[in-house]
C-alpha cells in the first residue's frame, strides 16, 4: 500500500501515521527478518514510481516484500528514517545528505546512485534565456544544497558568473556578476512550480518538475547535464544497516537492466539512469 504524507500534516498527525508504519527493525537497531516488509520513505515521482514499478514487477520474484511511503518534501524522510519508522529513504543526492548530516547528526550511509534528475530553469513567461527581462525575478530553492546547484546552473549558462572557488556550495553572495539585475527568491522546493505564475523564472528540482506535468527535456531553458553530476538519487539507510539482506535485494533490483529500462522509456530524458 502507498501512503501519501504531506508537509502540511501536523507534527501530531505526523508521528501517529508514522507509528503505523514503524519500521521492521528493533530497537537495538537490529536487522528485521530477512523476510519482512521493507519500508522505505520516497518522493512521489519518480522515486515512488519507480519503486512501484519494482513492486509490481520484480519484488515477488526476488523474495522481497515492499512497502513505500511517500513523502512531499525533502525534510520528513530523514526524520522518519532517523526514527526508526522506514527502514530506509530514496529521494536524496549525496550533497543533500551531507549537508543533512553536518546539520542534524544523521549517521546515515548512502548506497549506489540510481538515477538523475536534472535542475532546470523553467518559465511562463520567457521562452528562451535571452529572453529573460532586466531584474526578472527568479526562484531557486532555499536549502543550501539546491540553491547551490541552481546557481551554478545559472552560472554554466551565462546568466551569472561566480567568484572563482565558489563551488557546488554557491550563496547569493558568491555572484561576481549579474548582468541583468536579476532578483532571487528563495522558496522551499516543493514550492517552486507553483511559484512559475509569479516570477519570471525559477529554478525547479526534477522531481517536482516531473510532478507538476512539466517535462525537463523540453520544457527547461536551462538543464544540468547528466555527465560529470554529482547529484545523483539513490537510497539511504541508519549506517550498519546496508548489509540487511532486504536492502541487498533492493539495490540489486534497482540497478537492474529491467528499471534502467523503465527509467529511459517513462521519462524520456527528463530522468537519466546512473549506471
Amino acid at each position: 500500500m502507498v501512503r501519501r504524507i504531506t508537509a502540511a500534516l501536523a507534527a501530531t498527525a505526523l508521528v501517529l501515521g508514522l507509528a503505523a508504519c514503524g519500521s521492521d527493525t528493533d530497537e537495538s537497531g537490529a536487522s528485521a527478518s530477512p523476510d519482512a516488509t521493507l519500508k522505505v520513505g520516497v518522493s512521489p515521482v519518480p522515486h515512488g514510481e519507480i519503486l512501484t514499478y519494482i513492486k509490481d514487477n520484480l519484488a515477488e520474484q526476488a523474495g522481497l516484500k515492499l512497502e513505500i511511503v511517500e513523502f512531499t518534501d525533502y525534510v520528513q524522510p530523514n526524520r522518519a528514517l532517523e526514527e526508526k519508522q522506514l527502514d530506509a529513504n530514496y529521494f536524496q543526492t549525496v550533497p543533500y545528505l551531507e549537508t543533512e548530516k553536518q546539520a542534524k547528526g544523521y549517521k546515515f550511509t548512502a548506497l549506489s546512485p540510481v538515477h538523475i534528475e536534472p535542475l532546470g530553469l523553467y518559465s511562463k513567461k520567457a521562452t528562451s534565456l535571452e529572453a529573460l527581462p532586466e531584474k526578472a525575478v527568479v526562484a531557486i530553492p532555499n536549502d543550501p544544497t539546491n540553491s547551490g546547484r541552481a546557481l551554478n546552473l545559472l552560472a554554466q549558462h551565462g546568466i551569472i558568473t561566480l567568484k572563482e572557488g565558489a563551488g557546488t556550495s554557491a550563496t547569493q553572495r558568491d555572484i561576481a556578476d549579474n548582468p541583468k539585475q536579476l532578483q532571487f527568491r528563495e522558496l522551499e522546493a516543493a514550492q517552486l512550480p507553483r511559484s512559475l505564475d509569479d516570477t519570471d523564472a525559477s529554478v525547479i528540482n526534477g522531481n517536482y518538475a516531473i510532478e507538476s506535468g512539466l517535462k525537463p527535456a523540453t520544457d527547461a531553458l536551462a538543464l544540468e547535464k547528466a555527465e560529470n553530476n554529482p547529484n545523483a538519487n539513490l537510497v539511504v539507510v541508519r549506517d550498519g544497516e546496508q548489509n540487511d539482506p532486504r536492502v541487498v535485494k533492493l539495490e540489486e533490483l534497482l540497478h537492474s537492466a529491467e528499471v534502467k529500462k523503465f527509467i529511459e522509456e517513462k521519462y524520456q530524458g527528463s530522468v537519466l539512469p546512473a549506471f
